[in-house]
């Protein structure tokens, strides 16, 4: 038995494929003619474009179109400046290969994204080494397409890219499993769409596993089983009876609202990176959206947002969800997340450092053109605003004031906003939980912002391998911190939301719920189950 990363739940028995990456040999040798390996690079280029729509449109027609965005961001890294024209300047000073020259940039790139601080940030690097070893490919004359002829194939890989997985015929394969990766790739996501089960972050699955091996996937506990008894096949075949029988009876929970014995109304929410995730939120029977991470609205991209780029976005969610409400963060970017038209500087701890609200309340231009986009939006739903990385109640009193200035402006430009906008902030700093009983005082609600409040609490990084046993979710430092954020929002007659994963992990939910939690927000695929256990308790009561 072998375990890893449930990345896509479901079970799956089935045949192991090998995927064998091509090696690729990059010609370091110099040139002579650097405008001819230009021209070459430019022909590279088209035809990785045309190469990247057609998998856009496949993966539009038989996955969905919010899955087929993820190579419409490829695209743009081909006009990302810091990537082509960077590998253009290094083959005309240094007079090297075209291949050479993107490999050279696309692994500098690939290290500053698996460097910063943020899963899924680090999971771009994958994108950005997708599009690059296409570019190279296409240079070199190589292809690395993924044909599969059998049915019931399980994929065995070192890693999936995107476009690996878009490739796989789902008629014939029926899971997945790879030595890296995590559950916010692209590869994984979308396994998680397609409902194919997935198994990553395995270590060295492809060195255990021979094609034709008889393998069992079991992707709710992460666990492999490699060439399975005749018994153990039963018992498996028992399980994924009884897994598809619950996925029919979670539907049935799609439209309940839960209360507690109180009249209480327990909001189970979704988390949204984009306007493309709203659809399967909804479709899940989410709340609300408990949070809209408006950053990546910033990211793919050369420049800044627009207001009205903004203000679309905005009131496109709003618009969907139909009234319910909808909680927009403000920008948390910088430091260990970085724009490639934003320049931030070099920190020795990024992640302590200029981000986030700091940088908002110093960019003030770069503040009021979202704040305004949002308060125009406003119109349109049931919007609360959310600021990150409140610290001190005067940062709060300074973002309430920029708000208001911005208000004031779009007034008396003849725009209409909204009169009911709820404020609030994130706590996921130590120092805003111990003092929450002031801060409610002044502001509309929380959201409890786990991911980092663990990290800062017990001071470990929860991406750092050798310190990773540390992060616990259920450390009573943490838990304290917790109810103490809740009791002191509850006192002045503030509610209280939470956006980590801690809001759909099945260990943590007992505990928020006797704690008194009003909120949860997770990803979509979790909103259902999350019902079902929430339920399940309040019905023991």
């Amino acid at each position: 038995m072998m375990k890893g990363i449930a990345a896509s739940k479901g079970y799956a028995i089935g045949k192991a494929f090998i995927k064998k990456d091509i090696k690729i040999e990059i010609n370091k040798s110099k040139i002579d003619d650097v405008e001819s390996e230009i021209k070459k690079l430019n022909v590279s280029l088209d035809k990785t474009r045309e190469q990247l729509e057609t998998l856009r449109k496949m993966t539009e027609i038989e996955v969905g179109k919010e899955e087929s965005l993820v190579f419409e961001s490829h695209q743009m890294i081909l006009d990302d400046p810091e990537f082509i024209d960077k590998a253009k300047d290094i083959i005309k000073s240094k007079a090297i290969t075209a291949d050479y020259a993107i490999d050279e940039v696309r692994n500098e790139l690939v290290s500053i994204m698996s460097s910063i601080d943020d899963e899924y940030m680090r999971e771009r690097a994958t994108d950005i080494k997708d599009v690059g070893d296409r570019i190279i490919r296409n240079l070199l004359g190589i292809s690395n397409d993924v044909s599969i002829n059998e049915y019931n194939t399980i994929v065995v890989a070192h890693d999936l890219t995107p476009s690996d997985t878009a490739q796989l015929d789902k008629s014939k394969v029926c899971a997945f499993l790879t030595n890296i990766g995590g559950r916010t790739s692209h590869s994984a996501i979308m396994a998680r769409t397609m409902e194919i089960p997935a198994i990553v972050g395995m270590g060295n699955i492809t060195e255990i596993v021979k094609s034709g091996d008889e393998i069992l996937v079991d992707g709710i506990n992460g666990v492999v089983i490699l060439n399975p008894s005749d018994s153990e096949i039963n018992e498996f075949k028992s399980k994924i009876k009884m897994y598809e029988e619950e996925k029919e009876r979670l539907k049935e929970l799609k439209d309940i609202k839960i209360y507690d014995s109180n009249k209480r109304h327990i909001e189970i929410c979704g988390n949204i990176g984009s306007v493309k995730d709203i659809d399967q939120v909804i479709e899940n029977g989410a709340d609300g959206v408990g949070l809209f991470r408006t950053e990546f609205l910033y990211m793919d991209r050369n420049s800044m947002p627009s207001e009205e780029e903004q203000f679309n976005s905005y009131k496109e969610v709003l618009d969907k969800i139909n009234g319910k409400p909808v909680v927009i963060r403000t920008l948390d970017i910088g430091g260990d997340k970085k724009l490639s038209y934003l320049n931030v500087g070099e920190e020795m701890n990024p992640f302590l450092g200029y981000r986030a609200i700091r940088l908002c309340l110093d960019r003030v231009d770069i503040f009021k053109v979202q704040l305004r986009a949002l308060l125009r939006a406003s119109i349109y739903g049931n919007l609360k605003i959310m600021f990150p990385m409140i610290s001190c109640i005067e940062e709060f009193t300074q973002c309430k004031k920029i708000l208001e200035e911005c208000r004031s402006e779009l007034t008396n430009e003849g725009y209409d906003v909204s009169d009911s906008i709820e404020v609030g902030i994130m706590v996921e700093i130590p120092s805003t939980a111990v003092s929450a009983r002031e801060f409610a005082k002044e502001v509309d609600f929380f959201s409890i912002g786990t991911n980092d409040l663990i990290q800062y609490t017990l001071a470990c990084d929860r991406m750092n391998e050798k310190v990773s046993y540390l992060y616990n979710p259920m450390n009573p430092s943490v838990l304290s911190l917790i109810k103490m954020t809740i009791d002191g929002a509850h006192a002045e007659g503030k509610w209280v939301g939470m956006c980590g994963e801690m809001a759909g992990d099945e260990e943590a939910i007992p505990k928020l719920l006797e704690y008194g939690l009003d909120e949860f927000s997770m990803s979509a695929t979790s909103i259902l189950p999350a019902k079902k256990q929430i339920l399940e308790i309040l019905n023991k009561k």
